[in-house]
Parts: C-alpha cells; sequence; structure tokens
C-alpha cells in the first residue's frame, strides 16, 4: 500500500505541474458546471460469495478547459458524487443484499479532442485519470447502517478505504451556444477494501450521462 500511495503522489504532481504548463501555454481558458446520473456498482475478485449490482445515483461539479490548440484542450473538473449498489451475499445459511450508499468527490483531468462536424457545434472525447475522496459510505441492511470508513478498535482498518483512483473516458457534443450533453465511464485500479485487501479485490467501476454548460 505505501509504494501505491507513493505512485500516486508522484501521478498527482506530474499532473499539477503538467497542468501549470498546459495553463501558462494556453489560448484560451474556459469553464462551465455540469451533472450527470450515474450507474455504478464494483468489479469483484476472489470474493465468490459476493455479487455486486448497479444502482442509480447523481453527481453535480464545475470544469475548466484550457484550450492549447484548434483540436486539443486539458479539461480539469472538480465533481460531487452521490452513488448507490446492491451488495448480494450468498452463505450457507442464505441470502443477504446490502444496499450500498456512498457520497464524495473526484478530480478527472481530461486530455480532449475536438473536431468540428458543423456550424452547430463540435465533437470532443478525452481520457485522463482521476483521484477521488470518499466522505461517507455505509451499508444499510433493513434499519440498520454499517458505517464502512469507521476503523475497528482492535484492527485499526476499516472495511473501506477513502481513497480512490483510476481512469475514465468521455465522449460527447457540444452546441456553439455552450450546452454540452455527454457520457462517460471510469474504473479505479485501487482496491476499495481496507480489511481483508490481501484476500479479495473490489474496483468501482461508474458510467455516467449527463448535460453540461459552458459559460
Amino acid at each position: 500500500m505505501k509504494k501505491t500511495n507513493v505512485s500516486i503522489s508522484i501521478i498527482v504532481l506530474a499532473l499539477i505541474f503538467g497542468l501549470g504548463f498546459s495553463q501558462a501555454n494556453a489560448q484560451k481558458i474556459s469553464a462551465g458546471v455540469k451533472a450527470d446520473l450515474n450507474l455504478s456498482n464494483f468489479i469483484l475478485s476472489d470474493m465468490d460469495d459476493t455479487e455486486s449490482n448497479i444502482g442509480a445515483g447523481a453527481s453535480l461539479g464545475g470544469f475548466a478547459n484550457f484550450k492549447l490548440s484548434k483540436h486539443f484542450s486539458i479539461q480539469p473538473e472538480l465533481l460531487f458524487h452521490y452513488k448507490t449498489s446492491e451488495l448480494k451475499h450468498t452463505l450457507p445459511m442464505g441470502e443477504s443484499t446490502y444496499d450500498y450508499e456512498y457520497f464524495g468527490m473526484e478530480i478527472p483531468i481530461y486530455a480532449l479532442g475536438e473536431y468540428k462536424p458543423n456550424s452547430t457545434g463540435k465533437l470532443y472525447a478525452g481520457v485522463g485519470p482521476y483521484l477521488g475522496i470518499g466522505f461517507s459510505a455505509k451499508n444499510k441492511f433493513d434499519d440498520d447502517e454499517i458505517d464502512l470508513y469507521e476503523k475497528n478498535d482492535l484492527t485499526d482498518e476499516a472495511i473501506m478505504q477513502r481513497i480512490d483512483f483510476g481512469f475514465g473516458a468521455m465522449i460527447g457534443y457540444e452546441f456553439d451556444f455552450g450546452l454540452q450533453i455527454n457520457a462517460g465511464y471510469k474504473i479505479g485500479v485501487i482496491n476499495a477494501l481496507d480489511a481483508g485487501k490481501d484476500d479479495s479485490t473490489m474496483l468501482p467501476s461508474t458510467i455516467s450521462v449527463g448535460l453540461g454548460y459552458r459559460f
């Protein structure tokens, strides 16, 4: 885990340096807001008795766009997410189902390519890394709630960790008056588990569709 954290720090510092360089050389800087509907779950490994089903949520935030050339720009974003999914455990005594509920923030940075096919707007697509931080994560079962970030007094480990890091892709269309229609996909590359992380893996996965507006 220490090696992973060092790698993330290096990547984040490189992104900040690259963003500063891009800003210094940008021809045009713009900003906007965006709101998405998201569908999320976990990709599980070595958890044969557990199933993760997709749940619906929403995202809200803003972006800055640093245009470097006619067809290329860098776009960092700040998004606040509400995500849900279902975790189903199959045990010898029967099945138990938990409703997973998450709230957190995320900073993706996209390298965007742009193409203007007509006079009404432009197509854009991009890829890039993201860093996420969870504010709260809970499993709900009937009237009970389990705080997934609360550490066990004996092991000093929580069920899940707050940090998420991964990569995403985005595609969209922007009308000349600023309205955007977009869709995206993100997958985490860090195990979401804290306790039991050496035996099993949970990687967050999110599909989103939404609207944006560039001022």
